[in-house]
């Protein structure tokens, strides 16, 4: 029996032995591995290098990033993105590797493919993937010669430009090939592969031109095509219709016209189909469902009424026909797996009614608002325990508010303002506990805001404006400690205003109601509020001065009151209108009135709230717990208990400056999280001090390494349009941020300051472009070393002028681990001024970046139009929107711009129309920083620089 196992064990070691001896990788790719290491080393800007803790002499194989064929024998595959490597020499290092399959440099910093490249890594005869995605490649695209076996070729994300010709057309088993978000233009390609092998074409967004070229259709096997956001004309080739294996076509946002082939309905692979932003007219092919799982063709022009089997096919998950002008009743069959359904914006008349409402449990967005539809609201709609928003909203619906809607766990939006509607708000409304915006504003409602209305914790706005509610305000609405709005005027409310939620921050309107006495003092626990509007009703007595206290407070109304008295010292950015009160003293009416119409030099109140706005919560991202061990060091004559290292750049005068920060003169604002000093320096410099408390529960004290780190990562950006603090100080008990005092105040100031000045369209342009390159370097797009910087507050208030050409975007987050696309929680309560605040913003409670591109859309249009964010109440999308809906185009733009010439004017309009792309509902409509910046710069080359 021993003689067997000696055997067994003999020929086990044997071919281990021999395994052994094959699996080890040749000597020169060993060797090429060992220079790649040392070369990635040097080039990486990438503190946490992936090789950075293994041995350079041990297994490749092992290494992060590294694939091996299954012995062990070569390497297959090189994944190293996100290392921030700049160098593009590594590249031809990288094609010595002849049994390399998939090379995936994607998310860094290369500027360029050298050409050595090409011919060495065109020669690897098995290299299928080749991904440089978000890198910065610029200049013409090469021609890829070579590379017989490259199936995937992605290019995204990067600066490419020039037209394409034969570039790709020597790539015999090209399937893949993406070069989105680039800046290619001339014709779309048809040379794309000998073999016809292509299965996957993505060029959107970038400026291809011309019409979709008919001879896309020879490549048989396309099963994704996305053109979406370009320049093109013409029709939808009836010939796409052949694509039998097509699965997904995107068209959206182009110039793209005619009517949607019926073809389309015979390709029963497609299960997305995406038309939106295009001018197609005519109606909606029947059957064009039949196969699909999305269909979006919103914003068109599309006519005539909605097929009746549009709606019904079992596979069917989500339709947007909204902004249309479609006509008719809303079809009744739907599917059971339905989930969206967008049909608002259009000529829709009928009832809302459709069959087996109880089984529609997959339906989670319902929107038919701006419409004609009519009837009562279904009570059945109680049963589609799945629905998150509901949205009716300026119909001409009648009836009481169903009860059974209150049945609707799941709800976060209800909207159902500008319609009939009677009777009052049913108790059973208060038992959705998800609910987070509601609007029944303009409407017939009566009777009282239920006390039980407390039970909505999660409700950020709230809006019952102009209806028939009556009662007293509940004493119990203080308890709602995430609402950030409240609109309640309109009514006929009366008795005591109770104390308000704290967290109130875009607006308290109790304008036009029955409410008397003394302005009341719970008022002045309102921190954060923006917008107070108390006008018509009874109110007595003086102006108390805790109005002046309202940090954030922009506009307060108090017209047609019966107050009296002499009118406080408001901040100048505060616009106070208090006409139709008798008793009060004109003289400091007319002062008050006034403060916030001439333009300020210097640092304005007004700009000092803006840098002040965000700061404080800035901190709350990037610092942690104090370190007990530590080391401080007492200086009088700076400030109390400096902690070593705690200064950055110790050249600054600082014992000036904290002579100017013990001086209680020089207070330009106070909070509870810090005071902002004015400080003159010796030199004739104004500087803005800021110091924070770690006293308070939202700050703590951050390491001088971490606090070192984020500066340094925000001084990349000094040239970016951004605007940093020249030097701060880290003590015990707080921090120091020193500013530069910019000349020319904020753009709002240079805006909407005075009447004499006004700024011409080259300068309004420039500032546009300046800042939407500033938003483009916080987004990454510039530096991909760490995640982007999402701002909490985007405004013209937040944007300072530096000089009439250069803009500085103040309000920074300097964090560098945010991720957009996760929750903030309770800072969504400060995301934001009114007027720039994203609609998703009160429902999804996240920061984002298509919400900052919302924040600059408005923006545009401030600069466009010549009006604040909010005018009288009003928001200026809104006003715009409206104005574009009647067709009241010519009232939009600044009438004291645009009749400079009719360049001028033209010019105007093109930026108009990408304002309103940035203004989109949805955020996925919304261009990122870098389209925006190359759209805005196609506007005026003229004026470019």
């Amino acid at each position: 029996m021993s003689k067997y196992v000696d055997i067994s064990s003999t020929i086990f070691f044997f071919f281990l032995f021999i395994y052994s001896v094959f699996s080890q990788l040749p000597s020169k790719q060993i060797a090429t591995m060992t220079n790649l290491y040392e070369m990635l080393q040097n080039n990486s800007g990438n503190s946490s290098f992936p090789w950075s803790n293994v041995k350079k002499d041990s297994n490749p194989c092992s290494w992060v990033g590294v694939s091996c064929s299954s012995s062990n024998s070569s390497v297959t595959e090189l994944s190293l993105p996100s290392l921030s490597i700049s160098s593009s020499e590594i590249l031809p290092g990288v094609c010595q590797i002849d049994s390399l399959e998939s090379l995936d440099i994607s998310n860094n910093h290369l500027s360029s493919i050298p050409n050595v490249f090409i011919s060495s890594c065109g020669g690897i005869s098995g290299l299928k993937l080749l991904n440089i995605s978000r890198n910065e490649l610029g200049g013409s695209l090469p021609t890829f010669n070579g590379f017989q076996k490259l199936e995937v070729l992605d290019l995204s994300r990067n600066a490419l430009m020039g037209n394409i010709n034969l570039q790709f057309d020597g790539l015999d088993s090209l399937k893949s090939l993406n070069l989105s978000y680039n800046r290619v233009t001339g014709p779309l390609p048809t040379s794309l592969g000998k073999n016809n092998l292509l299965q996957e074409l993505q060029l959107s967004t970038n400026g291809f031109q011309g019409e979709i070229p008919v001879g896309l259709v020879k490549y048989g096997n396309l099963s994704l095509i996305d053109l979406s956001h370009n320049e093109l004309s013409g029709l939808i080739p009836e010939r796409f219709g052949e694509l039998s294996k097509l699965q997904i076509l995107v068209l959206s946002g182009s110039n793209l016209r005619g009517e949607i082939p019926k073809l389309l309905v015979k390709i029963q692979t497609l299960f997305r189909f995406a038309a939106n932003q295009n001018n197609f007219v005519g109606n909606i092919p029947p059957g064009i469902t039949t196969y699909l799982r999305n269909l979006d063709l919103s914003f068109n022009k599309l006519s005539g009424t909605i097929p009746q089997d549009l709606l019904s096919p079992p596979n069917l998950l989500s339709v947007d026909l909204s902004s249309n002008l479609l006509e008719g009743p809303i079809p009744t069959e739907i599917s059971l797996s339905l989930f969206r359904l967008r049909l608002g914006g259009n000529l829709l008349n009928g009832t809302v009614s459709f069959r087996s409402y109880g089984s529609l449990t997959k339906l989670t967005y319902l929107e038919l608002d701006n419409n004609s539809l009519t009837g009562e609201i279904p009570p059945e709609l109680g049963l589609c325990r799945s629905l998150a928003l509901l949205n009716l909203a300026q119909n001409r619906l009648t009836g009481v508010l169903p009860v059974q809607l209150g049945n609707l766990a799941n709800l976060q939006v209800l909207y159902l303002q500008k319609n009939k509607l009677v009777g009052v708000i049913p108790h059973q409304f208060t038992q959705l506990h998800s609910l987070q915006r509601m609007n029944f504003s303009s409407n017939s409602i009566g009777g009282s805001i239920p006390a039980s209305i407390s039970k909505l914790q999660n409700l950020t706005n709230l809006d019952l404006q102009h209806n028939n509610l009556s009662g007293p305000i509940p004493i119990s609405i203080r308890t709602l400690n995430l609402l950030f709005e409240l609109q309640l005027g309109n009514n006929q409310l009366s008795g005591d205003v109770p104390a308000m939620p704290s967290s109130l921050q875009i607006a308290l309107n109790l304008s036009n109601n029955l409410f008397g006495g003394p302005i009341p003092v719970s008022l002045s626990g309102l921190i954060a509020l923006e917008v107070l509007d108390l006008s018509n009703n009874k109110f007595s007595g003086v102006i108390p001065n805790f109005l002046t206290e309202m940090a954030d407070l922009t506009q307060l109304v108090l017209s047609n009151n019966q107050l009296s008295g002499d009118i406080p010292k408001f901040k100048k950015y505060v616009t106070v209108v208090t006409d139709g009160n008798k008793g009060l003293n004109i003289a400091t009416h007319v002062s008050t009135a006034t403060a916030g119409s001439k333009h300020s030099k210097g640092l304005s109140t007004g700009m000092v709230i803006a840098v002040a706005f965000v700061s404080g919560f800035i901190f709350s991202f990037m610092i942690v717990k104090i370190i007990p061990c530590l080391n401080y060091s007492w200086d009088r004559t700076k400030f109390e208990w400096i902690i070593n290292d705690g200064i950055h750049k110790p050249s600054f005068h600082f014992s000036k400056a904290m002579k100017e920060v013990h001086r209680q003169a020089n207070i330009l604002l106070k909070s509870e999280f810090y005071t902002y000093y004015q400080a003159s320096m010796p030199w004739g410099m104004n500087y803005c001090i800021k110091k924070l408390y770690w006293t308070s529960k939202t700050l703590s004290l951050v390491s001088p390494e971490k606090f070192s780190q984020e500066v340094k990562l925000l001084n990349q950006l000094s040239k970016s349009n951004i605007m940093i603090p020249v030097a701060y100080a880290l003590t015990v008990k707080g921090a120091l941020l020193i500013y530069e005092c910019p000349q020319h105040g904020t753009l709002f100031d240079l805006l909407h300051g005075s009447d004499e000045n006004v700024l011409t369209w080259e300068i309004r342009y420039n500032i546009a472009v300046s800042v939407s390159k500033g938003l483009a370097h916080l987004h990454g797009f510039y530096d991909s070393t760490s995640a982007p910087v999402v701002l909490l507050c985007l405004s013209t208030r937040s944007i300072f002028m530096r000089s009439l050409s250069e803009p500085l975007i103040g309000d920074v987050e300097l964090t560098k681990v945010i991720d957009p696309s996760k929750s903030l929680g309770t800072l969504s309560v400060v995301a934001g001024a009114v007027g720039y605040v994203p609609p998703e913003y009160a429902y999804t409670m996240r920061v984002t970046k298509s919400g900052n591109i919302f924040s600059f859309g408005t923006i545009l249009l401030e600069l466009l139009t010549g009006k604040q964010a909010v005018n009288e109440g009003i928001e200026l999308v809104k006003w715009v929107k409206d104005k574009v809906e009647h067709d009241q185009l010519e009232e939009i733009l600044d009438p004291r711009v645009r009749s400079t010439s009719v360049e001028n004017h033209q010019q105007m309009w093109s930026m108009f129309k990408i304002s309103m792309l940035c203004v989109s509902i949805s955020p996925r409509e919304r261009p990122d920083a870098e389209e925006l910046q190359t759209m805005l710069l196609d506007v005026a080359p003229q004026f470019s620089s």
